[in-house]
């Protein structure tokens, strides 16, 4: 527990003894305790009403069983959770993840997250997240609706427009919403359109939403680059994973004038120093589905797929990692300032180990943490739930200019509270803490809840 205030050390103390084995959660909370030393001092009013211990316990963990029935009449069972941690701001909001890995743990710390990226946002949405270990890969589109209807069958009780608005995440994708928002349409007899977002452009989805998080996270490092006179133009630039938000990290790097030059998956990955073509990748992995591997087969002489390698071993002014948490550890983050890299932007959750992040400190390279430069998405899901209250639907245009400024916000926050809490040029810090404080504030204001 070294490095945290001495305020903050029995907190953290009771999260390792009332969350056994949950590491991932542990890490979380780890992180965001470390910035709020100054915070503490500045208003104890915070430890005197308990509000560190009570923001580290989730309001309410919901763990069922799911059971449905494959192809060949087997019976399959999975396991579904829902944490909803926080709702002082509003109604619960966060995704929903199908991947084996999941486990309580993993939801906590992504729901745990979602309490303070919610709250950079500005707008009036609490923390959660859930899912299964399910896994959707191999799996028929019949196989996923008889999974989603059962996981819904169970979560709908959990659910609704104001009290707790699912979305997707790693493994479920538009086909996935639409099956969970048809199963809770038949269970609810009603058109509750506010209650799942990412659904499709037809019945009640917003424009940008799939584009949004890759999109916000780009937004948000250009705006770092821009207090430093700079911007992506001639940049060279690593985005780690090919699902949603690394294809439209590259679409929104190329328009702004970087060049990406690498991206991954689960077995290796591709370089092309032309840059990454956009229609291939989209082609093999939004419309066939396929491995990293067959865009060097396209590509043709231009492109080469390394196996079974870190994408972090491609030299790069810029890295965008946009995979999956713990993905970037210290000996990566060594070879990537080796070799040039300068800023670093997470378009996934944690996907930084702390051994990672204390490397990039250490060489003065600029960091954007996952709860800032990655709240693109769930800021999205927030105007869709805007335009779902108000029957409306606004343009594409509209909408990716609403998510520019939002995200210009949450960068100008951040480093205006780096500032103040005497961090400048610290994101990390400047996050946590403009992210703490205001759902502090309010829970503050609304008494022993």
């Amino acid at each position: 527990m070294s490095g945290l205030d001495e305020k903050l050390q029995s907190i953290y103390a009771e999260v390792l003894s009332r969350n056994p084995g949950e590491q991932e959660f542990h890490q979380a909370v780890r992180e965001v305790l470390g910035s709020l030393g100054p915070v503490v001092v500045k208003h104890p009013e915070y430890v005197e009403a308990a509000v560190l211990d009570r923001l580290c316990e989730p309001e309410r963990q919901i763990i069922f069983r799911v059971p449905w029935v494959d192809d060949s009449g087997q019976i399959q069972l999975n396991r579904g959770f829902r944490v909803q941690f926080n709702s002082a701001l509003g109604p619960f909001k966060g995704g929903l993840r199908f991947h084996p890995s999941v486990y309580l743990g993993t939801i906590k710390f992504l729901s745990f997250e979602q309490i303070f990226k919610n709250s950079l946002t500005g707008m009036p949405i609490g923390g959660a997240k859930g899912g299964s270990d399910f896994d959707p890969k191999g799996r028929s589109d019949a196989e996923v609706m008889r999974f989603c209807q059962s996981l819904m069958t169970e979560l709908g009780r959990h659910v609704g427009e104001y009290l707790d608005v699912p979305a997707g995440d790693i493994g479920v994708g538009a086909r996935e919403i639409g099956y969970l928002f048809g199963q809770y349409k038949r269970m609810t007899n009603s058109y509750e359109s506010g209650v799942l977002t990412g659904k499709g452009l037809t019945w009640g989805g917003s424009q940008v939403r799939k584009e949004a998080t890759g999109y916000g996270t780009v937004y948000f490092v250009n705006e770092m680059l821009k207090a430093h006179g700079q911007s992506f133009d001639g940049k060279r630039v690593v985005v780690s994973g090919s699902g949603n938000v690394a294809i439209y990290a590259i679409e929104k790097v190329h328009q702004l004038g970087g060049t990406v030059v690498a991206c991954s998956d689960s077995a290796g990955y591709v370089v092309d120093e032309k840059g990454i073509d956009l229609e291939i990748l989209k082609d093999i992995k939004e419309t066939r589905r396929l491995r990293i591997e067959e865009y060097a087969d396209l590509r043709g002489g231009a492109a080469k797929f390394v196996a079974d390698q870190p994408v972090w071993d491609v030299p790069c002014d810029i890295a965008l990692p946009s995979a999956t948490q713990n993905e970037l550890s210290g000996a990566h983050a060594a070879t990537l300032v080796k070799n040039g890299c300068r800023v670093v932007g997470e378009g996934a959750n944690m996907p930084t180990t702390p051994d990672g992040v204390r490397v990039f400190r250490e060489a003065g390279v600029r960091f954007a943490p996952g709860k800032a430069a990655n709240a693109g998405g769930v800021a999205t899901s927030a105007l869709e739930m805007q335009q779902n209250a108000s029957r409306d639907s606004w343009t594409f245009e509209y909408t990716e200019n609403r998510l520019a400024e939002i995200m210009c916000g949450i960068h100008d926050r951040c480093a205006e509270t780096a500032e103040e809490y005497g961090s400048p040029g610290d994101y990390i810090a400047g996050a946590n803490i403009a992210g703490f404080t205001r759902v502090a504030d309010a829970m503050l204001a609304m008494g022993v809840i």
